[in-house]
């Protein structure tokens, strides 16, 4: 039994969600190679072969792949899946647009945001905004996961090159989709995914200019912003900001809910933080129940007080 797992990066820098989506690998197999497509990759073939565990590195390197399509990716992946029984991909953006294609090319089901590994054919997964864990056994002969990164403690990272690499084959370019273009957020600060420290605001915080209190906390503590969907929904922040089960999953060391009621959908994306702490006027809000400390106040008094003080 060898496991594949699709190794994210861009712009040839891998994804720090790899080593956690390896570690879920190693828990079905020792036999764990990771794919990595693109065009110019070489950083990322040297990062993933660091991995600890990974036994291949597989390139998949074309000019026609700089962008990476879901649908070009697929072509990619299909021809490899004679050799594995699993393919694992992060629960991302990439990897939920690329997982279903092969899994419906393959004819199985695919099981997304698995969060937790039993043996090589069950698995748990949240559903019911994570109010439920739901343990499923798949009868399939190749299983195909999406796996939450956070949900796993990352493999080591070692200090030399362990992998052995390979050449994987491209496909001719995908006729029916083309890259058009993209438009990227530049900010200097920690990204919301990867952050130790994330401070989110909901509907309670008011409006777009009271989010610059939470940015000048954020300034203060390298922390990321984040939101709830109420938030967004009122069009105080971007959408991509969004922590929840129809945004972002994330898991800081810290993360500062001010002004989020802690609708069941948003302690979906976050429940899984090391230190949860609530700032809200509401004393009854349910966000206090998951909440390690709460501070019951007004945001705007209370937040310039704490940026005060650190």
């Amino acid at each position: 039994m060898s496991v594949l797992v699709l190794g994210e990066h861009r712009e040839g820098v891998l994804s720090s969600a790899m080593p956690h989506v390896v570690a879920a690998a190693r828990q079905l197999s020792d036999d764990v190679d990771v794919l990595i497509v693109g065009f110019d990759v070489n950083l990322a073939l040297g990062e993933a072969a660091k991995l600890d565990g990974v036994r291949h590195v597989l390139a998949a390197d074309s000019v026609h792949l700089v962008h990476p399509l879901a649908e070009d990716v697929t072509q990619v992946i299909l021809p490899l899946m004679d050799g594995y029984s699993h393919l694992l991909v992060a629960n991302s953006a990439i990897g939920r647009s690329v997982l279903p294609r092969v899994a419906a090319l393959l004819d199985v089901s695919p099981i997304s945001d698995v969060i937790a590994i039993k043996d090589d054919a069950t698995f748990v997964r949240p559903a019911y905004a994570g109010s439920v864990l739901e343990t499923v056994r798949s009868r399939d002969d190749k299983k195909l996961l999406t796996v939450r990164p956070t949900a796993f403690e990352p493999v080591e990272i070692l200090p030399r090159m362990n992998a052995r690499f390979e050449v994987a084959a491209t496909a001719a370019p995908s006729s029916q989709v083309q890259f058009v273009s993209e438009d990227i957020d530049e900010n200097d600060g920690p990204t919301l995914s990867n952050a130790r420290i994330v401070i989110s605001g909901g509907r309670g915080v008011g409006s777009a200019d009271n989010f610059l209190l939470l940015a000048a906390l954020a300034d203060k503590l390298d922390a990321a912003i984040g939101a709830s969907r109420a938030a967004v929904d009122a069009g105080f922040v971007p959408n991509d900001l969004q922590v929840g089960q129809t945004g972002k999953i994330v898991a800081p060391e810290l993360y500062i809910a001010v002004g989020i009621s802690g609708a069941i959908q948003h302690q979906a994306g976050m429940q899984d933080s090391k230190v949860i702490v609530a700032i809200n006027q509401d004393p009854e809000a349910p966000i206090f129940r998951i909440a390690d400390y709460g501070l019951v106040g007004n945001l705007l008094e209370v937040l310039p007080e704490l940026e005060r003080k650190l």
